[in-house]
């Protein structure tokens, strides 16, 4: 057997290598290509990794938690995580000839609209699901402190993320951050309401779609943040971005009654009203990733343009929709 690979895709915290198997029998049932993952080379971004728990939490997802949502994701051939280093290694179905979605140049409605319904397949087989409790490793914002700790992370990254990124923003925009940096305490002790397993990262970057020469519909990768939390954190980030705004206000709505829809098959019946009031509220939650996101993973030129695209972006989504009002 002999390999050989290469770098793909622009992982802001962890490395993606294909790597391309070759057998000495020529008719072993084993892959031609795998996707090895492994911690990001630059270290700024793997101190982030291992500090916030992102590797440990993505090779427990693969082992804990995957076989029990029914959302597409590459089959995992090994997953491994050293408590001592921090390091961590996962050998993942390639998805190719599925192509990665692009956060700067955003999406089609259509592809908007398979990634919303593909939420509902993360979101309803452990709606309000007790047992979640169990994993202690998934990222929650529920403690007593989280929302103290949250403001001040926001305030300490706030000077460095304007420098950049203020530029791109209207005046508006700016003064929205300004004035959700001193409600963000009551942002997250406010959130109420069904809990389930979130992805916490869910944008065109991290999904894969089927190309003319095929590939699944559509698959989630890069689970480094996946939460036991309230589920239209998720939904309001990916339409937040994943579309351009005058797309977006068009077809917002129609797209969260599909989502609605697509829970049903598991027994989750959801009210429109409750449905719109959540989804408007944690708009936010694209603001604070490009917020404090920005500010914890190495520079690049995409990473820049990348997360002024989710910045401009997230907080017109939170200003079209009157999010401040609802803190």
């Amino acid at each position: 057997m002999s390999l050989w690979s290469n770098r793909i895709g622009d992982g802001l915290v962890g490395m993606n290598l294909r790597v391309v198997v070759e057998y000495a029998d020529p008719r072993s049932a084993g892959p031609r290509s795998v996707v090895v993952k492994l911690p990001s080379p630059d270290a700024t971004s793997r101190a982030t990794g291992i500090a916030l728990r992102n590797y440990e939490r993505e090779v427990c997802f693969y082992r804990e938690i995957a076989s029990t949502v029914d959302i597409r994701v590459a089959r995992c051939h090994h997953a491994q995580w050293s408590a001592e280093s921090g390091d961590f290694v996962l050998v993942l179905e390639d998805l190719a000839p599925g192509v990665q979605g692009d956060q700067i140049t955003g999406c089609t409605v259509d592809q908007a609209r398979t990634a919303v319904v593909e939420l509902a397949r993360l979101h309803g087989p452990r709606w309000d699901d007790p047992s979640l409790h169990e994993h202690e490793w998934l990222s929650r914002r529920s403690g007593p402190d989280d929302g103290a700790l949250l403001a001040a992370m926001w305030q300490m990254m706030m000077p460095g993320f304007l420098a950049t990124y203020g530029t791109y923003l209207s005046p508006e925009a700016v003064e929205l951050i300004d004035a959700f940096g001193q409600r963000i305490a009551a942002w997250v002790d406010g959130r109420d309401g069904p809990t389930t397993v979130t992805h916490g990262d869910y944008r065109l970057d991290n999904l894969m779609f089927a190309s003319a020469d095929g590939g699944y519909t559509v698959a989630a990768v890069d689970w480094q943040t996946p939460g036991h939390g309230p589920p239209l954190g998720d939904v309001s980030y990916f339409l937040g971005a994943g579309l351009l705004p005058e797309q977006r206000r068009e077809v917002e709505r129609r797209l969260l009654d599909e989502y609605a829809h697509a829970l049903t098959r598991y027994g989750v019946d959801v009210d429109g009203a409750w449905l719109w009031h959540h989804y408007r509220r944690d708009a936010f939650a694209g603001v604070i990733m490009a917020v404090i996101a920005s500010q914890i993973v190495g520079a690049s030129g995409r990473s820049e343009a990348m997360f002024a695209a989710m910045a401009t972006r997230h907080t017109q989504h939170a200003l079209d929709l009157d999010s401040l009002s609802l803190v």
